[in-house]
């Protein structure tokens, strides 16, 4: 027996997390409301007609506006905050629009839910926002910061804040693999900016899966990470050129500004707070209260720095396994009449 969950409004949920979300719901779920919300009327359209479901419903509004976020949230029981800016380079020349987005346009969700007694509220965070080097991660962890802070400063639990942090989604809009496929088709060169990067990936699937584990077990203040496998980005662009049977060649390009050589998921610093809840870690927030004596005279005594979660310390996919996971996507399956 399905499990009522009443109204869910997803932020930014015309994005592939958003529709990928929507499709496993409305088979999976019990929700008597899934609301939509974006800027963008095109994309909402094309998925209104594309799912051609009267329990999803479209909302025009901005997450910078905190009325039309406020207004959206009424009767609303959960929240999963979508909506960012996720463009490495287009956050680099826009840093004040990623801060109104990623950051004040999270405390707009955050402080809407509350209101509105939303009972819980999941962002999606990204790889990015641990040690981060460029404005898309450092907003996006500032964005972490403002949910454990809010979570710490409300007086009662009545609406849980809890937040994913995962790796580059592959096949996803703006994503490397799109790109690759798209030179691939053109008889182009792959362009990589270094054979050795490494990078955490995970199926469309997988995040689901992961927003999922954290609406189901989530307490306040605290992040998911998914185990997940990392690629070089060279077996990634060869196990592509192997699946399509195409005579492109690797072209490198060199690092480009704001990238790392690896990712990392979970930091040194944030080790000895993760707990092991099998495909899964959760990251434990400090939730010392505002007595600022409790930061010189209080700490973890039983603190023992451990070897970060990175890309290039995790499991490390072969191209055989890289082609096998790649043909899972949509856009391949498609391609390739699978």
């Amino acid at each position: 027996m399905k499990i009522n969950y009443g109204t869910l409004l997803i932020t930014g949920g015309t994005g592939s997390f958003g529709e990928s979300f929507l499709i496993k719901a409305i088979n999976n779920y019990d929700f008597d409301e899934i609301r939509i919300f974006s800027r963008d009327e095109k994309k909402q359209e094309d998925l209104r007609k594309k799912l051609n479901n009267t329990k999803v419903k479209f909302y025009i509004g901005d997450v910078r506006d905190n009325q039309s976020v406020d207004e959206a949230s009424v009767d609303v029981d959960y929240i999963f905050h979508a909506a960012a800016l996720k463009q490495v380079p287009s956050c680099e020349f826009f840093p004040i629009q990623a801060v109104k987005t990623n950051i004040l346009g999270t405390e707009n969700v955050l402080k809407a839910a509350k209101k509105n007694k939303v009972k819980k509220v999941v962002v999606l965070s990204t790889d990015k926002a641990a040690y981060p080097v460029n404005v898309m991660g450092m907003t996006k962890a500032l964005m972490e910061r403002v949910m454990i802070a809010k979570s710490r400063n409300f007086e009662d639990d009545s609406t849980i804040f809890c937040g994913t942090r995962y790796g580059n989604v592959i096949g996803s809009r703006g994503s490397v693999v799109p790109l690759f496929i798209t030179q691939i088709k053109a008889n182009k060169d792959l362009t990589i900016t270094n054979p050795d990067m490494t990078r955490f990936i995970m199926t469309l699937e997988d995040a689901v899966e992961l927003v999922n584990h954290a609406f189901k077990k989530g307490n306040s203040g605290e992040i998911f990470v998914q185990k997940a496998p990392a690629v070089k980005i060279k077996t990634l662009a060869e196990a592509l050129i192997s699946i399509y049977n195409s005579k492109s060649k690797i072209k490198n390009i060199g690092v480009r500004h704001g990238e790392k050589m690896f990712e990392t998921l979970i930091t040194n610093e944030e080790m000895p707070f993760s707990k092991d809840e099998g495909n899964y870690y959760s990251i434990s927030p400090d939730n010392r209260d505002l007595n600022y004596d409790k930061f010189f005279i209080e700490g973890n005594i039983k603190f023992d720095p451990k070897v970060e979660i990175n890309s290039n310390n995790s499991n490390l996919l072969s191209l055989d396994e890289t082609i096998k996971l790649l043909s899972r996507l949509p856009i391949i399956k498609s391609d390739l009449n699978i």
